[in-house]
């Protein structure tokens, strides 16, 4: 069995009921929840004004490859109504009902055009940080020592 770190984000509809349904639904599709994050309320990065996003991070445990966990993730957020269609202009990210982003898989290091794992800006990225620290307090450590904290 792969260990696998998840990011999930919603700032569309009822957040936080978004994010329980996607866990929800991640367990049911095959990837086991191990630990889950306390749910967290961030700023978007977008250029955009937008709605603050509820955040968290979640460990699972599967037997699927890292590209069968990617299909998985992307059917929940289609079931889920994510609009994945490319925003019209630079630095514009549509509001989302939920994006759930692939951290780490095991030790893999993975580069293809549709899949990089580990995910190359979760260092940068307080929102996917704090809610990671909550279920893996070596891992953040780590990413924050990288990024000279």
């Amino acid at each position: 069995m792969a260990t696998v770190y998840l990011s999930l984000g919603s700032n569309k509809g009822r957040r936080p009921d978004n994010i329980k349904k996607a866990v929800r639904l991640l367990d049911e599709c095959g990837l086991r929840i191990v630990d889950m994050s306390a749910l967290y309320e961030t700023t978007p990065i977008s250029n955009v004004a937008q709605r603050d996003f509820i955040n968290a991070c979640v460990r699972v445990e599967t037997s699927f490859s890292p590209r069968k966990v990617l299909r998985v993730v992307q059917h929940i957020e289609r079931v889920m109504g994510r609009d994945r269609s490319r925003p019209k202009r630079k630095g514009y990210e549509r509001p989302r009902i939920i994006d759930i982003d692939i951290l780490l898989y095991d030790d893999i290091v993975l580069r293809t055009q549709r899949l990089t794992i580990p995910h190359p800006r979760m260092h940068m990225r307080p929102f996917v940080l704090e809610p990671l620290a909550d279920i893996a307090p070596d891992i953040t450590e780590k990413l924050l020592k990288s990024r000279g904290e």
